[in-house]
C-alpha cells in the first residue's frame, strides 16, 4: 500500500495530543502540511512534529499537490468552511465532531461530498473503542435479539468549577438556553446508538443550566452564560425500542465517562468506557438464564496495530480511527462513520433542543 499524505487544519491541544500522534503511528500515513491561525505558532508546531509545510490558509493547504487527504481538527465554527474548501479540492476528509454548527450545514456538507463521491469520516472516536467494536459485532451476530431498551450516559465533571476556563462563548441573549453538553458529548452517544440500533423516530428532552456564571476563556473574565450543563432525554427508535440518555458537564465521575447499556430479548450488554484504577474500558454481558453480568474478553483484532492493550483510551480509539480512515481510502473500500452519520447526529441533537424549547415530543426526521 502507498502512503497517504495528510494535511491537517487546526493546531489546538486535541490536534497535538491525539490527531498528529495517531497519524505518525500509522504505517501508511504521513502528515505533510498543517494550517493554523497564527503562522509563527503553526510553524513551531510543524517543527515540533517534523511536518514539512505550515500555512494559515485552508485553501492553500488543500490545494497543495502533495496533500492526499484532509483532517479538520479546529473549533466547530470553522468546520463548515474548512470542509467546503476540502470538498472543492476533491480530497477525502476526516472531520472532528460535530460536523458543523447546525444540522442544516451538516446536510449541505454531506450532500456536497456525496455528489463528488468523496470518502468522509467523522471523529466519532468512541466508535473505534475496542470494547464498542466488540459490542457492535455481538449485536450484529444477534446476541441481544430483539432490542428493547437502550441507556446512554455521559458523565463529565471537568466544568463543575465555574473558574475553569470555558471554551464556549456566551450568547448575547442569556434568556434562552443554548446547547452545550448535548452537542459536545451527546454527539457520541447519539452516533453510537444510531449505528447499533437504527434510526430514532421521536425524542423529548429537558436541559438545565446549573452554573450561570463562568470564566470565559476568550474574554478572560467571569461572564453570564446560559448553556446546558446537563441534558436528559428520551428516544423512541423506529424498531420500537425505547431509550434514555444523559449528558453533562457537571456529573462527577470518571473521564470520559461514557456508558452504554443495551437490553434485548436474548441478552444484554454493558460497555463502560471509563478509565478507572488502571482499567481503560470494560464490556459485560448477561443472558436470560445467566442474569449476573459477566466480564467479556475483547479479541486482539479490535486493537489498533502496533498498540498495547494498556494504552490510554485516547491512543486506542484514535489509533483505530486513523488506521480505519487511511485503510479505507488506500483500499477503496466503502466508508463508515462518514458525514451522513455526522449530519444525523446533529439532527437528533437539534430535535432534542427543539423539544426542550417547545416542551413536547419532536418527530424525526426533521423537516
Amino acid at each position: 500500500m502507498r502512503t497517504l499524505r495528510i494535511g491537517i487544519i487546526g493546531t489546538g491541544n486535541w490536534t497535538q495530543r491525539a490527531h498528529i500522534p495517531a497519524f505518525q503511528r500509522c504505517e501508511n500515513a504521513k502528515v505533510v502540511a498543517i494550517c493554523g491561525h497564527d503562522l509563527v505558532r503553526t510553524r513551531e508546531i510543524a517543527k515540533k512534529f517534523d511536518i514539512p509545510f505550515a500555512c494559515t490558509s485552508n485553501k492553500e493547504l488543500v490545494g497543495r499537490s502533495e496533500v492526499d487527504a484532509v483532517d479538520i481538527s479546529t473549533s466547530t465554527n470553522r468546520h463548515f468552511q474548512a470542509a467546503i474548501d476540502a470538498i472543492d479540492s476533491g480530497k477525502p476528509i476526516l472531520c472532528e465532531k460535530p460536523l458543523a454548527s447546525s444540522y442544516q450545514e451538516g446536510r449541505i456538507l454531506q450532500e456536497k461530498a456525496a455528489k463528488k463521491g468523496l470518502p468522509t469520516k467523522m471523529g466519532f472516536t468512541f466508535r473505534y473503542s475496542p470494547v464498542i467494536l466488540r459490542m457492535k459485532e455481538l449485536i450484529d451476530e444477534g446476541f441481544i435479539g430483539t432490542p428493547f431498551h437502550v441507556n446512554g450516559f455521559e458523565q463529565n465533571s471537568q466544568f463543575i468549577d465555574p473558574n475553569t476556563p470555558f471554551r464556549w462563548n456566551p450568547d448575547p441573549n442569556t434568556d434562552k438556553i443554548v446547547p452545550g453538553s448535548l452537542e459536545e458529548y451527546g454527539a457520541h452517544l447519539i452516533d453510537l446508538t444510531l449505528w447499533m440500533m437504527g434510526d430514532l423516530s421521536a425524542v423529548v428532552g429537558h436541559m438545565r443550566n446549573a452554573i450561570p456564571q463562568r470564566f470565559i476563556r476568550d474574554f478572560q473574565n467571569i461572564m453570564n452564560i446560559n448553556i446546558d450543563d446537563g441534558c436528559i432525554w428520551l428516544g423512541k427508535f423506529k424498531s420500537g425500542a425505547l431509550a434514555t440518555f444523559q449528558t453533562s458537564f457537571i456529573a462527577i465521575g470518571g473521564y470520559p465517562g461514557i456508558e452504554l447499556r443495551l437490553y434485548g430479548s436474548k441478552g444484554a450488554l454493558i460497555a463502560r468506557l471509563v478509565e478507572e484504577f488502571g482499567v481503560t474500558e470494560t464490556l459485560h454481558a448477561a443472558r436470560p438464564d445467566s442474569v449476573e453480568f459477566q466480564l467479556q474478553k475483547v479479541p486482539d483484532k479490535f486493537y489498533p496495530s502496533g498498540y498495547s492493550k494498556d494504552e490510554s483510551w485516547i491512543d486506542l480509539q484514535f489509533g483505530n480511527l486513523i488506521q480505519n480512515f487511511v485503510e479505507e481510502i488506500l483500499s477503496g473500500k466503502s466508508t463508515n462513520g462518514g458525514f451522513i452519520d455526522g449530519a444525523k447526529s446533529e439532527e437528533v441533537a437539534s430535535a432534542v433542543y427543539e423539544s426542550h424549547l417547545q416542551r413536547r415530543w419532536i418527530d424525526l426526521p426533521l423537516t
